[in-house]
């Protein structure tokens, strides 16, 4: 019998949980509730800077939970968000650590890309990474610029 009574729940749970430790181990620190504000802040960059067709495939990638989490706030319409330099990318992320901001933002945009490497196809990856400038595409670490 499952925790919950529902299998499917139950395993999206993990899923969530996974990922959200895995982001927190690749960045080095302690703190689950930060890492998810990371993973959900890089994600809603990403998402906001590929066209909507693009984001969509991307989203269908991700497991349940995380899926609710990329998509949470989406709104279509104002998409997407063209960035050309690295150091607005990393705005974009930082906006989500006013209080508190990121120590080596770079670091932590690669350890969510990391998890996303290791749970979302080559190709789809490959897609996505194509859509930011090179110079972005260095953010993303173990990415060829």
């Amino acid at each position: 019998m499952s925790a919950l009574g529902l299998p499917i729940i139950d395993n999206a749970v993990q899923d969530a949980n996974r990922w959200i430790n895995e982001v927190n181990a690749h960045v080095g620190w302690d703190d689950k509730q930060r890492a998810y504000r990371l993973l959900r802040q890089v994600l809603h960059v990403v998402r906001d800077h590929l066209n909507v067709d693009e984001a969509a495939q991307l989203g269908a990638q991700l497991p349940t939970l995380i899926r609710g989490i990329y998509y949470e706030g989406w709104d279509p319409s104002r998409t997407p968000v063209k960035m050309r330099k690295p150091e607005e990318f990393i705005a974009a992320v930082q906006a989500g650590f006013q209080t508190d901001p990121l120590g080596d933002a770079k670091e932590a945009i690669a350890a969510v890309f990391a998890v996303l490497d290791a749970h979302v196809s080559a190709g789809e990856m490959e897609e996505v990474k194509q859509a930011f400038t090179k110079e972005i595409r260095a953010l993303f670490g173990g990415v060829e610029a």
